[in-house]
Parts: C-alpha cells; structure tokens; sequence
C-alpha cells in the first residue's frame, strides 16, 4: 500500500502595495520547486498605519519597500507577530542607513527590483533555508560600520563548546578578515584556518562565514544593545 506522499512545501507570502510588483514578483517565483506561494496587496490608505492590517501567516515574506518608512514598520509588525518568520526586501535602491536599519531589525535579504528575474528564486532560497542574501558590499560596509562598537563586546554569547582558538578566529572573521590574514594574524596555516570556519560554521548551523557575521551582529545587538541604531 502505498504510503502519503510527504512534502515540504515553504509557505511564500509575496507583499507590496503596488499590482505591478505584485505580479512581476509572483511571475518570477511562479512554479518555484517547494514553494507555496501567496500575496497580499496592501493598501496603506485604509488606516495610517499597518496595525490593522490583516497578514497571512508565512514563514518566508518577500516584501516591496517601495516605501521604506512603512516597509520597515510592517518588518517589525511581521516579526512580534512571528519571530521565526525570515523577510526578504526588494527595493528600487536602498541607502545605507536604511539598509543596515533593516538588517539589525532581522531582515535576511536585501535585492534591488533590477535583480528581480535573475536572482529572486536563489535569494527565496537561501532565505527559506536560513541562510541570508545581503549583496557583498553592503555586508562589508555594515561590518565596518560597527565594528569599533562590536570590539567593546566582550561578553558576547558563543557556543558552550567553543576553543580557544576558535574564539580567535571569530574575532578576526568578525573584523572581515580574509583566512590569509587570519592566518597571518595567528600565525597558523590557512588550512588550519579553514579548519576552524568550518567548524564554526557548524557549530553557529550557518552555510557561509558572512550568515555568521549577520547572524552574530543581529544578535549582539539584539542581546547587549552593542550597536547604536544608525539614523
């Protein structure tokens, strides 16, 4: 007898206030493998804000910040309602300050409406997967931002069963560095190095070393209130 087919289906809620990116959103993850995919029109006009809203139940959000004050706003919203929900912005372009905002808040990903159609699905899936999309210079100028801030952290929260060394080498993959300088730095070989990452990278259940810089940054922030709110 054969037995229920099991499946894994990612429920996908696609937001923006505007039809047009509704449907070049839905367009580009229509018939996406393991996603189930909904949207929502919002409509701004009916109250001042988003508090009463209605919002379907997700557990990964694509959202237009067409918007970027009330983009943010409905951020928040999602994450009280449901903090294990994991949001992805699209945005005709985002500044800095907003975009290192929206980070610390427990954005994800970030993507420009011009990278819609050939990196949307990718940036869904690594979203959905726990994993984070954040363009590369935008990473390293959000690390740089704060990392005078972030080295007053000392008491940070690792894992029960981190070494030494391993502790030295997430201090210098917090400061960017490259696993030649790491190695340098420490003076142990860039094998032993890789090494350490990957172990790393285990013990923190993230794919890439920049998920554990995002990762550890939201989260002293979050924890310690290390990093100032950037205006």
């Amino acid at each position: 007898m054969a037995g229920k087919k099991q499946t894994n289906q990612v429920s996908t809620c696609v937001l923006s206030d505007h039809p047009v990116v509704i449907e070049q959103l839905n367009r580009a993850l229509a018939k996406m493998p393991g996603i189930e995919l909904q949207h929502r029109l919002l409509d701004w006009s009916q109250s001042g804000d988003d508090s009463g809203m209605p919002l379907p139940r997700a557990t990964t959000y694509v959202m237009d910040a067409r918007d970027q004050g009330k983009g943010k706003q409905l951020c928040g919203r999602i994450l009280e309602l449901h903090p294990k929900a994991r949001i992805l912005i699209v945005s005709e372009k985002l500044a800095e300050p907003q975009a290192f905002a929206l980070l610390r808040l427990g954005v994800k990903g970030l993507l420009s409406y011009d990278e819609i159609d050939g990196q949307l699905r990718r940036a869904v899936k690594a979203v959905a997967e726990g994993g984070y999309w954040v363009p590369r210079a935008v990473l390293s100028r959000f690390v740089e931002s704060i990392l005078d801030v972030a080295a007053e952290v000392k008491n940070y929260n690792l894992p029960a069963k981190l070494s030494r060394r391993e502790r030295d080498v997430l201090d210098a993959l917090l400061k960017n560095e490259s696993n030649k300088e790491i190695a340098n730095h420490l003076n142990i070989s860039e094998r032993t190095v890789k090494f350490h990452v990957s172990n790393l990278l285990n013990k923190y259940s993230v794919r890439r070393r920049a998920d554990l810089i995002v990762l550890w940054l939201h989260d002293s922030s979050a924890h310690a209130n290390a990093v100032p709110a950037v205006h």
